[in-house]
């Protein structure tokens, strides 16, 4: 009996381990679609969060709109499986951007680390070179 839960455990570790880099690539990719799109719908609602520029100028819009349209990009390359490695890396690096502004801006708050979480998240999945759903 115990040999039989003891495999039953392992299968189930080993479903969990091989299938969470997906997972979390997906929902990854799910909270950059979120703010992507409401960047785009809304940009004038973001334009505080750009550094040095008026919040009312139209580079600030300019800005992002493009951001919005990048974390667009990345998302449906992390939701369809499109390079997830590199698709994790540079939202690694747009969302160490955020951080870093973030903490300059406003210091440390919930929203500053909520981003190193969703960080961390992302750096996580550029050293996972096997997953399943990639094209």
């Amino acid at each position: 009996m115990t040999s039989g839960a003891a495999s039953s455990v392992s299968s189930g570790e080993r479903l969990v381990a091989d299938w969470s880099p997906t997972a979390g690539r997906v929902l990854l990719g799910l909270v950059l679609a979120w703010f992507g799109y409401h960047e785009l719908i809304q940009p004038a609602l973001w334009t505080g969060y750009v550094p040095v520029l008026a919040s009312t100028s139209a580079a600030a819009v300019v800005l992002v709109l493009a951001h919005g349209w990048l974390l667009l990009v990345l998302a449906v390359a992390l939701i369809a499986g499109i390079v997830p490695r590199l698709a994790g890396a540079i939202a690694a690096l747009l969302l160490l951007q955020i951080v870093i502004t973030l903490t300059v801006t406003a210091g440390l708050s919930d929203l500053t680390l909520r981003d190193v979480g969703v960080l961390g998240l992302a750096v996580c999945l550029t050293g996972r070179g096997t997953q399943h759903l990639t094209l």
